[in-house]
């Protein structure tokens, strides 16, 4: 045997891999039953070993011990932060399905960055209490050619999004520390500052890292500073929205609208306002993969093994 499942949720790893992955997996690498935290006694001595979300977390020792032969481990989903240490400490590599998981969500972004520019969000709520009312608004909105759209974040899902912008009549404004002027002027895009997109942009959508530097830092500044009728997109994270300020606005701009599959806490508290605004459209974290979408993950990790000649 070369390979196994390894995974505390067996309902979870066998909704990633896709019974024609399993079969595949079980034909060239013997990779068939799915082993727990609880089955560590009984590992047999494999080289690679297959998980996604519910990978079981282990010690540097119990990682030495219990898989004296492996050689890499292949995670069918996005950050492997939780987990992977304590295999690079014992010289494993580990591959994730992140670059994966961010083809639905830049695909989420787009469509609704394109839908908010066509005036979508506020027409069709508007369109069912005064339907003349919704075509005299129709000018307020800038349609896909020529529109200014902001990108916060370049990043893997960033990256993805501002190149699939590309492809229509956009002027594409980024902002994102490591994005030089250098790789804008390659991209066709500007680089601008967060007041700067805020303040100009129609559509401003959020794929910045989720690190301590971002917490907190789309604020009161820049709310108070966002156009009417203009839509701001979070598939990124919530902690990264002082939802408060966000809330404010949207009571006193009732024509500003947030598309948000992301807020903080995760789900939002009972009592909060994001459930009953309007003027909030509120996803349950859905841009990432879900349904079919998880077996791109898995089939990532399946090439990876096939034509890396380290693990096989």
């Amino acid at each position: 045997m070369k390979a196994i499942f390894f995974n505390d949720s067996k309902q979870l790893n066998t909704a990633v891999f896709s019974e024609e992955q399993r079969n595949w997996l079980r034909e060239h690498y013997g990779c068939e039953k799915i082993y727990t935290s609880a089955d560590l006694d009984i590992l047999p001595p494999v080289q690679c070993l297959f998980s996604t979300w519910g990978m079981p977390r282990l010690t540097a020792e119990q990682v030495k011990k219990y898989f004296p032969k492996l050689r890499a481990v292949f995670y069918a989903a996005g950050s492997v932060k939780y987990f992977a240490e304590s295999f690079l400490i014992n010289g494993i590599r580990v591959f994730s399905g992140w670059q994966a998981n961010a083809v639905p969500v830049a695909e989420t972004a787009v469509s609704q960055i394109l839908l908010a520019n066509k005036g979508f969000f506020y027409l069709s709520r508007l369109c069912k209490k005064n339907y003349v009312a919704a075509r005299e608004e129709i000018s307020r909105f800038p349609g896909n050619y020529g529109a200014k759209v902001g990108i916060l974040g370049s990043g893997a899902i960033g990256m993805r999004v501002i190149r699939e912008l590309r492809r229509h009549d956009l002027q594409i404004y980024v902002y994102s520390p490591e994005f030089t002027e250098e790789l804008a002027a390659k991209e066709g895009v500007k680089r601008a500052s967060l007041a700067e997109i805020f303040e100009e942009c129609d559509v401003i959508s959020n794929h910045m890292a989720d690190v301590p530097a971002t917490r907190g830092l789309i604020g009161k500044p820049l709310f108070s500073s966002i156009r009417p009728y203009s839509v701001f997109i979070n598939t990124g994270r919530g902690a990264q929205v002082d939802e408060t300020v966000l809330l404010e606005k949207l009571e006193r701009d009732r024509t500003v609208t947030a598309v948000l599959d992301v807020t903080y806490p995760e789900p939002p508290t009972p009592s909060s306002k994001l459930y009953t605004l309007e003027n909030v459209v509120l996803t349950p974290h859905t841009a990432g993969s879900l349904g079919f979408e998880v077996h791109r993950m898995a089939q990532y990790m399946i090439c990876l093994l096939y034509t890396s000649p380290s693990p096989r």
